[in-house]
């Protein structure tokens, strides 16, 4: 793009390129008809294009749905979204639209709209709509010094294929080899095996609470930040802090306060706050770990913000898992049920992608 020539454009307001509004809709998530449906329901989270649920339009009438072929952003947490069909959203969600929006070019907008908001803050800087609308942004503009839609959604259109192309091919032989592992094993049910309790001081020889480190004192990094968290696998932010902290790697972490009971599996290093415990056997792998955490999980039903987990209840928890005919714990059995689970998966995506 560096023949391109480049000019700032203010991105919305009376003299702006984009109309910027908020959503007809807003809807608290508490006050929604959650019934199952195929309309989205987005809101300021980064996950999932922004989208909670999909849900009907048997909506209170005063909530008007919002076109499609538009771009959500939730200004507070600078979360930048493409929606291509209507929907209905949570609060605080703003949208931005142009009369040349395509998914193209809104691909191509999405990175330099986020670029710009990294400004915004929860202080005094903080993020509002006349802020986002009278913030500028550089966009590529034609011989006539006009904005050049054409470049953008051509560009937009060879980041997008070249992104799915990347994907595809990754998946494909994904899949494959998978697939050429288990093609002699027999598709495996969970009836196969017999069950046992096991407690948690059995199945991980190293339990620990992570360490405590404030804000103040995290060094900004590359290193996952795992707190209680019930988002984005736990990861609250990224660290560079290397001294006085507790680190570990491919095992599981579950909060012990905040979103207690929240498990995950982490295929990575990491540092651990004080609001998790690390749980760590060096004899199980990702399908091992992957299966366990599952289970784990449903210990969110016990523990609560007024019964937090601590290492004493925890390691007397017990889990019930599948046994072999010995009445040891079948690790091959878990290992094997979670890589068919997973190439069924993978096989998923694979025909939506190829």
């Amino acid at each position: 793009m560096n023949d391109v020539d480049w000019k700032d454009f203010q991105i919305g307001g009376e003299n702006g390129v984009f109309s910027i509004t908020s959503s007809t809709s807003e809807i608290d998530k508490n006050k929604l008809n959650q019934k199952p449906g195929k309309i989205p329901y987005v809101t300021r989270s980064e996950l999932n294009n922004g989208i909670d649920l999909f849900i009907t339009k048997d909506q209170d009438e005063k909530y008007q749905i919002n076109k499609g072929n538009v771009i959500t952003i939730g200004l507070d947490t600078q979360t930048v979204f493409y929606q291509s069909i209507n929907f209905y959203t949570g609060q605080n969600i703003q949208i931005l639209e142009h009369k040349k929006m395509t998914k193209n070019i809104a691909c191509f907008l999405i990175p330099l709209l986020k670029e710009q908001m990294e400004k915004f803050n929860w202080g005094g800087n903080g993020a509002t709509l006349k802020r986002l609308k009278n913030t500028r942004i550089m966009l590529p503009v034609n011989n006539l010094g006009e904005i050049d839609f054409e470049h953008m959604e051509n560009t937009g259109r060879k980041m997008y294929k070249e992104s799915h192309e990347y994907l595809s091919e990754y998946i494909l032989q994904k899949h494959n080899r998978l697939a050429e592992e288990l093609q002699n094993l027999d598709i495996l049910t969970l009836e196969d095996r017999d069950w046992l309790p096991f407690s948690l001081d059995d199945l991980f020889p190293k339990l620990q609470r992570g360490k405590r480190l404030t804000i103040a004192n995290q060094v900004a990094g590359h290193t996952p930040y795992i707190s209680s968290t019930a988002l984005n696998n736990g990861v609250d932010s990224f660290i560079g802090n290397k001294n006085n902290v507790r680190t570990s790697a491919q095992d599981i972490t579950i909060a012990n306060s905040g979103s207690v009971g929240n498990a995950f599996y982490h295929p990575y290093n990491y540092v651990a706050s004080d609001h998790v415990h690390s749980l760590n056997n060096d004899k199980y792998n990702k399908h091992h770990y992957l299966f366990i955490v599952t289970l784990l999980n449903r210990l969110q039903d016990k523990y609560h913000f007024n019964y937090e987990i601590n290492e004493h209840r925890l390691k007397n928890d017990k889990l019930m898992l599948p046994v072999n005919d010995e009445g040891n714990l079948d690790l091959d059995f878990m290992e094997n049920y979670m890589k068919q689970m997973e190439l069924r998966q993978l096989g998923k995506i694979k025909g939506y992608l190829v």
